[in-house]
């Protein structure tokens, strides 16, 4: 039987030896192999984890995976997780695993992490015209007839830079154009004559193939049920020109692609709408931060607040950290700043409280403020808080909690860490 390359290098991922470059594992954990310490099962509160520490929910991870699977399912669509999110390969093979169709990234480096993982399929919702990369993807797809790799064109420029990096690769690169989702918006392809224009520089070349379009709702101007669903629209209406104009001959499927973690119940509404094509029709959902969701940004924004009959997502990040200094009745300090917790979008949200084992609500303690490395609290007279008191915090937006983290523990309801997740940003 022939080797599986995504279990070879997951697990030498697992063979990799703890140490410095790990922030808040066991100082004692050094020289183990990652394997060896997830064997041993430390507690997360009393294992010799250091503070700052952040942690997922095994649980909850497990839940939001098999949610989104479920809902891509019922909904006929194909899923793409968007892997920028966690930059995690074994996130990755857990996604796959649970029904995606592929890994969405974003620039050329991501797809060089999940090629050398072994990720068969990717999206790349980006523009790409830089050469050097362009000639490592071409002979990635022609030393592996089994990858498949879809990016975004949206210029006459760029297909003829694509077209010179291009030449002499044995398979072409397939491209879908991007419909910008308006003017003022992200990047994209303004108007359908436009879109024309780039998918004839395409037909005139023979490194790239046309085989749909995409693009992302989430750059729709003062975004609403209504205008999100107007471009969509868009978006199948072009799909189906590009058809009758006999744009896509000689493809097994046409590639109709869009859907962000705020929208995607629209799309899956608009794409249940797509006419009968020429071809079958690839529906393919990019939402990637419901993998571990938060207590912020998409808490608010999930499409399951308006659809809560489908299910919910769970946040599955707590960062824990220690407080440090207790300088007077309204003001704390704990040890857990910019360098660990994301703040783009929010700050992060004091959520719980553990001291001798026990843990409570963190009643009257909100933070303020975000120093390199420190978090400022503010208690009110009801905070129950002392210096030495691991204080657990909820964040917001997932890209920016992932990257600041290259081991993440897996720790079950119980505090029993039971694997850990590599990023590489």
């Amino acid at each position: 039987m022939a080797a599986d390359p995504t279990a070879d290098s997951l697990a030498r991922l697992a063979a990799e030896r703890v140490d410095h470059r790990f922030k808040g594992l066991p100082p004692d954990a050094d020289g183990l192999t990652v394997a060896e310490l997830a064997d041993q099962r430390r507690n997360l509160f009393t294992g010799g984890f250091a503070t700052p520490v952040l942690a997922l929910s095994a649980e909850r991870l497990e839940h939001n995976l098999k949610l989104m699977e479920t809902y891509a399912a019922r909904h006929g669509l194909a899923f793409a997780p968007h892997g920028k999110t966690s930059m995690a390969p074994q996130l990755f093979q857990r996604q796959i695993e649970h029904g995606a169709w592929g890994i969405t990234l974003a620039v050329p480096h991501q797809v060089r992490v999940a090629r050398a993982f072994g990720t068969r399929r990717v999206f790349l919702a980006n523009e790409l015209v830089d050469a050097a990369a362009l000639r490592w993807i071409a002979a990635e797809l022609d030393a592996d007839p089994d990858f498949e790799l879809v990016c975004y064109v949206d210029s006459v420029r760029g297909v003829e830079l694509m077209d010179a990096a291009l030449r002499g690769a044995t398979r072409p690169v397939d491209v879908v154009v991007e419909l910008a989702a308006g003017e003022g918006a992200r990047t994209g392809v303004r108007t359908e004559a436009e879109c024309a224009a780039v998918a004839d520089a395409v037909a005139g070349t023979r490194t790239l193939r046309l085989v749909g379009v995409a693009g992302y709702e989430g750059e729709v101007p003062k975004a609403d049920t209504e205008r999100v669903t107007a471009w969509l629209r868009r978006l199948v209406a072009l799909a189906a020109d590009f058809d009758k104009a006999g744009r896509f001959t000689g493809l097994d499927e046409i590639v109709v692609s869009a859907g962000g973690s705020a929208w995607f119940d629209a799309v899956a509404e608009v794409f249940a709408e797509i006419p009968e094509l020429s071809l079958p029709v690839l529906k393919l959902l990019r939402s990637g931060a419901y993998v571990s969701h938060d207590d912020g940004h998409y808490r608010k924004l999930t499409p399951f607040n308006r659809v809560p009959e489908e299910g919910a997502l769970e946040p599955a990040f707590r960062l824990w950290t220690q407080v440090v200094s207790r300088p007077s009745a309204e003001q704390a300090f704990v040890n857990a700043g910019k360098r660990d917790a994301a703040y783009d979008l929010d700050l992060p949200f004091a959520q719980v409280i553990r001291r001798d084992g026990t843990e409570r609500p963190a009643t009257g303690v909100s933070v303020t403020a975000l120093s390199d490395q420190h978090a400022w609290l503010a208690t009110t007279p009801e905070a129950d808080l002392e210096v030495g008191d691991w204080v657990g915090l909820g964040l917001s937006h997932p890209c920016t909690s992932f990257d600041k983290w290259q081991l993440i523990p897996v720790a079950e309801a119980d505090g029993t860490v039971v694997d850990y997740v590599r990023t590489f940003f």
